[in-house]
């Protein structure tokens, strides 16, 4: 145990205090847990695409498009469900719970017969249920536990390393997916498992248990986040009355908030998003890519998407979280210019130089419109009060997830049963385009939180 920090109240010591190993290890499951939700998402993308050349599947551009929407339409599910559930019973309650649906419903997507699209769409809506509670449990869970002048990075942490899935599914699908086959592929989605043992020896959030009125509980969790007696800890803070953190409170009281919440999430989603999920597609079938090369070239993306989240995430505690949004989505924005014109160097079967060009522009779109993620979710929490946040978040970020079932299924329906061409790419990118512009700009109509402590909010 280290010496008593200097503090009035127990949130002053925090911010007056080390980083503690009690408090990297709640990063760092929270970190492993978004990793692995993203691994298991993306590695979607990649089954599909082997899934068009399998032998009975002759999966359509539209069945392809409702499978890969159906993971976003369970995250839609999944946030509103989660945040609700992570202010009534607990940051760490929900998480543990979202590890297991999402390990239970992976687990059953591997047993899929064979061109069951219907049924592999169904179970990835469950895993979608799953996984859209991680970000949304474990950001709060995060910030309610480490110092304000540090946690618009430290809270960022559990974004930032999720393109390590990326990483990781172009990895195991370059070297595991001739040995182990698609249905091999989805079972080592069910890895995350292991988190159950490791949140055992993590305490709830110490604003949520003072929130419930459970003082002695939220004392011993200050006490484990910076490693020192509970009796040493010192006063806790005075909460303004919490109310009910139901929906329609967050309609009635924070109209505002959850507008620029719900607005801005959709606006970077949709385009980051089908990015994610039909990229390696686009660039194998449309672009004439080896699923070798497209595995290669998507791990080279989840690289620039890590950089560019955790560049957003240092960078606004710095020069604050509303211009770091809105440069991300400027950015962004001239990427999937770059994607959606690079279509005009194709001539007939001639794909040329066009594939380079098109993953330019996705390259960009990653690392700064879906690399804005390193902040989003942790700003977005940053606009509830404690009794609210998880809820608040859940349901904008859920309203605003809508665009991972509208975005892959926009491509779907544009590609039909006819197969992939460069063509399909042109007006769904000028959209992305748009919304990225648009997502920057509505972020500017927030309230800036960057080094204000949580109570003031």
């Amino acid at each position: 145990m280290s010496a008593a920090p200097q503090g009035r109240t127990a949130p002053e010591q925090i911010d007056n205090h080390r980083l503690t190993g009690h408090q990297k290890s709640l990063i760092g499951m929270a970190i492993v847990g978004n990793v692995s939700e993203f691994f298991d998402m993306f590695l979607i993308g990649f089954i599909v695409n082997l899934l068009i050349e399998t032998p009975g599947w002759d999966l359509t551009g539209f069945q392809s498009g409702v499978i890969l929407a159906g993971a976003g339409l369970g995250t839609v599910i999944g946030s509103i469900l989660w945040g609700r559930l992570a202010d009534v019973f607990g940051r760490k309650h929900a998480f543990v719970a979202c590890i297991i649906v999402l390990v239970v419903f992976t687990a059953g997507s591997a047993f899929t017969p064979v061109n069951g699209w219907v049924l592999l769409a169904v179970l990835r809506t469950g895993v979608g249920i799953g996984v859209g509670g991680l970000n949304i449990t474990s950001v709060p869970f995060v910030q309610e536990f480490v110092p304000a002048k540090q946690r618009g990075l430290l809270a960022g942490l559990t974004s930032v390393f999720i393109p390590a899935g990326i990483f990781l599914g172009g990895l195991v699908t370059k070297y595991l997916g001739g040995p182990l086959g698609w249905r091999g592929l989805i079972a080592i989605g069910c890895i995350p498992i292991v988190l159950l043992a490791w949140a055992r020896f993590i305490p709830e959030s110490p604003r949520f248990l003072q929130s419930k009125g459970r003082e002695e509980e939220a004392k011993r969790a200050y006490a484990w986040a910076m490693e020192i007696p509970v009796e040493q800890v010192a006063a806790l803070p005075p909460l303004p009355a919490a109310s009910s953190a139901s929906y329609s409170v967050i309609f009635r009281k924070y109209p505002r908030q959850l507008l620029v919440v719900s607005l801005g999430s959709f606006a970077f989603i949709l385009g980051s998003f089908t990015v994610q999920s039909w990229g390696q597609s686009l660039l194998g079938q449309s672009f004439k890519f080896s699923a070798g090369s497209v595995s290669t070239l998507f791990m080279l993306v989840s690289l620039g998407d890590l950089l560019g989240r955790l560049g957003s995430a240092w960078i606004s505690d710095r020069i604050g979280r509303r211009w770091t949004m809105f440069g991300c989505g400027v950015i962004g924005g001239l990427g999937a210019l770059v994607a959606a014109f690079s279509t005009q160097m194709v001539d007939g079967d001639d794909v040329g130089a066009a594939g380079y060009v098109f993953f330019a522009g996705i390259f960009v779109i990653m690392t700064f419109g879906d690399g804005a993620f390193g902040i989003l979710n942790a700003f977005g929490g940053e606009q509830f009060p404690t009794e609210a946040r998880s809820t608040g978040l859940g349901l904008g970020y859920g309203i605003g997830a809508v665009a991972k079932v509208a975005g892959p299924y926009l491509l779907g329906l544009l590609v039909g049963s006819d197969k992939l061409s460069p063509e399909v790419v042109f007006i769904p990118f000028l959209i992305f385009a748009g919304l990225l512009f648009l997502g920057g700009i509505v972020y500017l109509f927030a309230e800036e939180t960057k080094g204000r402590a949580l109570e003031e909010i």
